[in-house]
């Protein structure tokens, strides 16, 4: 990736960031994000190069034997049946960190050091940081007894994230940090790492990843991140759900949608067979009708009631029809103008639309 080099001044005056630096900082953070959701075989040779690189970075001497795993769950179970030894993480990727984060720190300055920030991992940590964490919850739940899920998860927090350790290293990247090019090289090949005094495991990427437009993990005709063992996690928007999730929606009906337990599990199925169509079908009756709109409020037992403004668009379609909307509002909601009020951050009285469009 493009780096500025050491030479490069990264704060201009009083602390700012230099236009190059800013813009190198953008296009650090856009190349990582593709890195950290890259699918794909991984890069082997790379891959390994990079973990030795690190060893040695870390003034170690390089491992032994690298073993390669498919996926963050074979890694975790590799290393609690190995007895792989005494885990170097803190030298390979610990103290070069801490290297790196305080000569950027005192190179760019306390002004300039949230701002280069901002453009750079803190664009990234919210979705890869929710990635790391789902994957760690999957782990653990794909043992059935509670201690091994427990193990498991203990081990993950071992491994250096390769990939995803994108949001930090898009930014000592960017500015060419010496003391993490191992690190780089790695995360650009592969997947997550463990490294141990001996020997190293590396772990594929996945071979499938699907994400909405708020980079949530995200499909509904099937697992939204598969690893090429197998081990896959679920999802809806992020939301986990379970692995016949798929087929079951395939067939909803309103009993369907009333008798699921799980309250998150129903807000998704109402999501997915859509609102509108269930007030349909459930015989719904509106609890409240004026010159903005109709009220609807949906019932769901223990969890908390949808209530929904059915609104019809003011100007006519080519064919000549008008074309009805559903607004999701508060609960509290008593009628249809304090709610079309809300979706403007507006209170009824002070809703007085000159003009509907």
């Amino acid at each position: 990736m493009t780096a500025i080099t050491q030479t490069s001044a990264p704060a201009g005056p009083a602390g700012l960031l230099t236009a190059e630096t800013a813009e190198s900082l953008t296009s650090s953070a856009l190349s990582w994000e593709q890195v950290a959701f890259r699918r794909g075989p991984a890069e082997r040779p790379a891959a390994e190069e990079g973990v030795r690189l690190a060893y040695r970075i870390g003034g170690l001497p390089e491992p032994e034997k690298i073993i390669w795993v498919d996926s963050p769950a074979a890694g975790a179970r590799a290393i609690v049946t190995l007895g792989a030894g005494r885990t170097v993480r803190d030298a390979v990727r610990t103290k070069p960190w801490e290297q790196a984060r305080a000569e950027v720190h005192s190179a760019l300055g306390t002004t300039a050091w949230p701002l280069a920030w901002s453009l750079t991992g803190d664009r990234l940590w919210r979705p890869v940081n929710r990635l790391v964490t789902q994957i760690r919850r999957a782990v653990a739940a794909s043992e059935e007894s509670e201690a091994a899920g427990a193990a498991l998860r203990a081990s993950t927090l071992d491994a250096v994230l390769g990939q995803h350790d994108a949001p930090w290293l898009s930014l000592f990247d960017a500015l060419g940090r010496p003391e993490v090019a191992g690190l780089v090289q790695v995360a650009e090949a592969a997947g997550w790492w463990w490294p141990f005094e001996r020997v190293a495991l590396i772990c594929e990427r996945p071979v499938e990843l699907y994400r909405d437009d708020s980079d949530r993990l995200h499909r509904g005709e099937g697992p939204a991140l598969v690893y090429p063992d197998g081990f896959a996690l679920h999802a809806w928007h992020g939301m986990p759900v379970p692995a016949d999730f798929s087929t079951s929606i395939a067939n909803l009906t309103p009993a369907r949608i009333r008798a699921e337990q799980n309250a998150e599990l129903r807000r998704v199925m109402l999501e997915h067979f859509g609102y509108d169509r269930y007030l349909a079908e459930s015989g719904a009756t509106p609890v409240h009708r004026d010159e903005t709109g109709v009220l609807w409020r949906i019932e769901l037992g223990e969890d908390e009631p949808v209530v929904m403004v059915e609104v019809v668009n003011s100007t006519a379609e080519p064919d000549g029809t008008f074309n009805r909307y559903w607004l999701r509002v508060p609960p509290a909601t008593r009628t249809a103008r304090e709610g079309v009020a809300w979706t403007f951050q507006l209170s009824e009285s002070d809703y007085h639309p000159e003009r509907e469009t």
